[in-house]
């Protein structure tokens, strides 16, 4: 495949490399010293887009991305408030547009895990729940895209949960998520139960960024030829 590559930091690099490891080409990259490349034209001589860019920016360069009938790969987190109207767009221009919090398989396995266990502690008013998440200083948002899906899958599942909120808080109905910001951590989340007899905890940790790049690439090209708006439930087959 040819890649526009939409946001060429330390994630825009890592993902070339794999990119190009895989046998693709990144024909177009874009960052704050090129912005103005970030064209229609431009973009229609590539086969797919990649956007890791950050939450001022990423509505945008999507939306250019379905104007150019490209389709688009993005991970910028901080933007979901018009993520319905992207998702309207796209189904309008008969375009094609994954999103996803976080690329990682290890991450969307652990997506998984949340609903089980949250499932299982429907009925288990003892246990109080929390999340904890850790990511390096440069991260723009808080709380993490990540965190924010684990606290909406435990939501559906735990009727005693009626909302979520980036602060420590004793209110019970309200799932706290702790955000941490520490060099140089590309990426902790812990879910934890915990009751007057026991703590239950799951976590994942990142090692690097590589899975992040890794799963992006992965939907790159399970998005080639393709239209419609998909997930990485769809990529992995879950």
């Amino acid at each position: 495949m040819n890649i526009a590559l939409i946001g060429y930091g330390k994630m825009g690099k890592i993902i070339e490399s794999i990119a190009v490891s895989k046998g693709h080409s990144v024909t177009l990259k874009i960052d704050i010293t090129n912005a103005e490349m970030l064209t229609v034209e431009n973009l229609q001589q590539c086969d797919v887009a990649i956007e890791f860019t950050g939450p001022h920016s990423a509505f945008d360069n999507v939306m250019k991305c379905v104007e150019a009938n490209i389709p688009v790969v993005c991970g910028s987190t901080g933007w979901l408030s018009r993520y319905n109207e992207a998702v309207e767009y796209c189904n309008q221009q008969q375009g094609t547009l994954l999103y996803a919090s976080n690329f990682s398989v290890g991450v969307n396995l652990f997506f998984e895990v949340n609903k089980v266990l949250a499932g299982l502690m429907s009925n288990l008013p003892d246990y109080d729940v929390h999340i904890t998440e850790i990511h390096h200083t440069e991260k723009k948002d808080a709380p993490s895209g990540t965190a924010i899906t684990l606290a909406e899958q435990i939501l559906s599942l735990l009727d005693r949960k009626k909302a979520w909120a980036n602060e420590l808080t004793t209110n019970k109905e309200v799932l706290s998520i702790v955000s941490e910001r520490i060099d140089p951590a590309p990426g902790t989340h812990k879910i934890i139960y915990t009751s007057a007899i026991d703590d239950i905890e799951i976590i994942h940790t990142a090692h690097n960024r590589n899975g992040f790049a890794t799963g992006a690439v992965m939907a790159a090209a399970f998005l080639y030829n393709k239209k419609g708006v998909f997930s990485m439930k769809d990529v992995l087959g879950f």
